[in-house]
């Protein structure tokens, strides 16, 4: 959420209609996207609608949208993402709300799944600053690995507008086009109570998570919102953020 630069918008420009409908929001934090307004705004549109807070720290890259790699050690990458951590804390305790999690973007989250030493070095940096920060990633990655061996809280994903390959990983997408909300809608609640999602490849791969991604800017986003919400609640799931404490919440 918030993934606009000045006057220019990033998606379907709907944060506010679709603040009302989710538990979580990842919230640019101005290296990928946003800058100190548009995340100020977004803080304050969370608040209004009780969803739960978390900085969302790409690669220094406003150009190329985070999504491109980009080159350095794990000492400067996490450097920028606890300097983009602080920069949301301020508007949140401006705000006077908590900061929930922490979830690296695009390019940036999918080097971390692969890469051990800038999971074990932005989990250590996390635990220094909020060890309660709920870290977002894939549990098919190391920083889950990571995550888990160093005991820090974390909330594993599923997403919904995104293809999966027979490893368990997201099939990368720099443009995403329009996508049938109902079919998003009939894959997430498989996932749901099922457990699987089917491949690229055509096959079923086991799935577990706590949470369910859809990104603010895949054309048509609200009506994926819309649709997935309606379907899950229909059939008794219900949606909510993270309620129990970083200390009591269970490992996986």
């Amino acid at each position: 959420m918030g993934e606009g630069f000045g006057l220019w918008r990033i998606g379907d420009g709907v944060d506010d209609r679709i603040m009302s409908l989710i538990s979580s929001a990842n919230i640019a934090t101005g290296f990928h996207a946003g800058d100190p307004t548009i995340m100020r705004d977004t803080v304050r549109l969370a608040k209004q609608h009780g969803v739960g807070i978390g900085a969302h720290p790409g690669f220094r890259d406003l150009v190329g949208f985070g999504r491109r790699h980009l080159n350095a050690s794990a000492d400067e990458l996490v450097n920028d993402m606890v300097y983009q951590l602080g920069a949301l804390r301020e508007f949140t305790r401006m705000a006077g709300v908590p900061l929930q999690h922490f979830k690296p973007h695009g390019a940036l989250y999918m080097h971390a799944a692969r890469d051990e030493q800038l999971s074990r070095s932005l989990i250590t940096a996390l635990q220094l600053t909020d060890p309660t920060l709920h870290l977002y990633c894939m549990r098919e990655s190391l920083t889950y690995q990571v995550a888990c061996e160093m005991r820090h809280p974390t909330v594993t994903e599923f997403y919904a507008d995104r293809d999966y390959d027979s490893a368990g990983s997201i099939v990368f997408v720099r443009r995403v086009g329009r996508l049938d909300p109902q079919a998003v809608a009939r894959k997430v609640l498989r996932a749901c109570q099922e457990g699987l999602v089917r491949t690229v490849d055509g096959a079923d791969l086991s799935m577990q998570f706590d949470s369910v991604c859809i990104h603010s800017d895949t054309p048509g986003a609200l009506d994926l919102i819309h649709a997935t919400r309606e379907l899950l609640t229909s059939n008794g799931i219900e949606i909510c953020g993270i309620s129990a404490p970083a200390a009591s919440r269970p490992q996986h």
